[in-house]
């Protein structure tokens, strides 16, 4: 069973940054489709980044142009670096992934089949 753990959550103040990794057990994982997704306290599941087997990455409307996604297919580690930090960002982080290769194939959370356990990110103003 593939494990997925995160690390790098923590508290910071507005416009300051974080970098998230999620540390895959299994290489095997690389060439998949892997995605971050976040849950603020109360509210819903939310798909803010997506990477595919092939690098191919997409952003959500909410994160474009602040936070990138990228992969580390050397260390089985995936990244999120978050930058200009708001406060509606604080969520719990969770990184999956999907048990195929494109992420077009995945557009809802039901579709990753591991998951980290979560890395909290709160922001203060």
């Amino acid at each position: 069973q593939v494990r997925l753990v995160e690390s790098g959550g923590g508290s910071v103040q507005a416009e300051e940054s974080l970098s998230l990794s999620c540390a895959v057990s299994e290489d095997s994982y690389n060439g998949n489709c892997m995605a971050w997704f976040r849950q603020p306290p109360g509210k819903e599941r939310e798909g803010i980044a997506r990477i595919d087997g092939d690098g191919t990455t997409t952003d959500a409307l909410s994160v474009k142009g602040r936070f990138t996604i990228s992969k580390d297919t050397a260390k089985n580690t995936l990244y999120l670096q978050m930058n200009a930090l708001k406060p509606e960002d604080t969520a719990m982080y969770y990184c999956a992934a999907a048990g195929f290769r494109s992420c077009r194939y995945a557009p809802f959370p039901s579709d990753f089949a591991h998951w980290g356990q979560g890395t909290q990110v709160t922001v203060s103003l």
